[in-house]
């Protein structure tokens, strides 16, 4: 097995928000990836008292240690339990009803010898390599489908789309959010490789349009995650003046990749 982690802030004077971790059993028998893309709240309250990345380290640590410990508990259960166990950390000076609570977009995949489990919730991506070669990307595109006019403004988000029915769904402080998912199980036999990326990472792809999902992961696998991290801000500074591709997005977002040669 092969496996490969890169996680690189957007601003080096700003904590990174992400968080990646791969977990191998001591049976030896499979292994678990994740990567969390924690969200930046604009200006103003959120109602906590703790920042992103504590939310991400605690959210992420319980998923890890979840996943490797309860091989027989499905991953969305999985999350739905880690969501629970995050939410009583924060005590009582928190108000984890507010929208802009601390909250990430979830990549978590699970293997054994029989299967591959996988889980996308929100904006970041999975890819999966079958032994052929096709590569397929586990998406959850709920937010890219909502009209452009919907997201004017970030008050307009918090009240009719984010973490409600018909907009989008991140992981917060809600374990029922885990059923918004998208799941999945595999054979074993169908997967060589998985790639798990935060929007920092998929834009090579989505946003500077350089290749397909498929060319994505061949860049990391001959030439390493660091060398795709490395592409993105490139190419971000090369746009940054005319933002013919980043239009209105953050010149640099935290990016990270994960790789796991099964």
């Amino acid at each position: 097995m092969r496996t490969e982690l890169v996680s690189e802030p957007g601003d080096v004077n700003r904590p990174n928000e992400d968080f990646a971790s791969v977990a191998l059993p001591a049976s030896g028998q499979g292994g678990v990836l994740i990567a969390l893309d924690g969200v930046t709240p604009p200006a103003g309250p959120t109602g906590c008292l703790h920042s992103v990345p504590w939310f991400t380290a605690r959210l992420g640590g319980a998923m890890t240690e979840l996943a490797v410990s309860l091989m027989d508990v499905p991953l969305a259960e999985v999350l739905s339990r880690a969501i629970a166990r995050t939410a009583e950390t924060h005590g009582e000076g928190c108000d984890l009803s507010h929208p802009r609570t601390p909250q990430a977009t979830v990549v978590m995949a699970r293997w054994s010898p029989q299967t591959v489990e996988y889980l996308v919730l929100s904006d970041s991506a999975l890819l999966v390599e079958a032994p052929v070669g096709t590569v397929t990307a586990v998406l959850d595109d709920r937010l890219s489908r909502l009209p452009r006019t919907s997201l004017a403004t970030d008050a307009l988000i918090d009240a009719t789309l984010r973490n409600k029915e018909g907009g989008f769904f991140t992981a917060a402080a809600d374990p029922s959010v885990a059923g918004r998912a998208v799941t999945g199980v595999l054979p074993r036999s169908a997967v060589r490789t998985l790639v798990a990326l935060t929007d920092g990472a998929t834009r090579w792809v989505e946003k500077f349009h350089e290749g397909g999902w498929g060319d994505c992961l061949s860049l990391v696998r001959k030439e390493g995650a660091q060398t795709l991290v490395d592409h993105v801000r490139n190419l971000e500074r090369a746009d940054a003046e005319t933002r013919t591709y980043l239009r209105r997005s953050k010149t640099h977002d935290d990016a990270t990749v994960v790789y796991a040669e099964l």
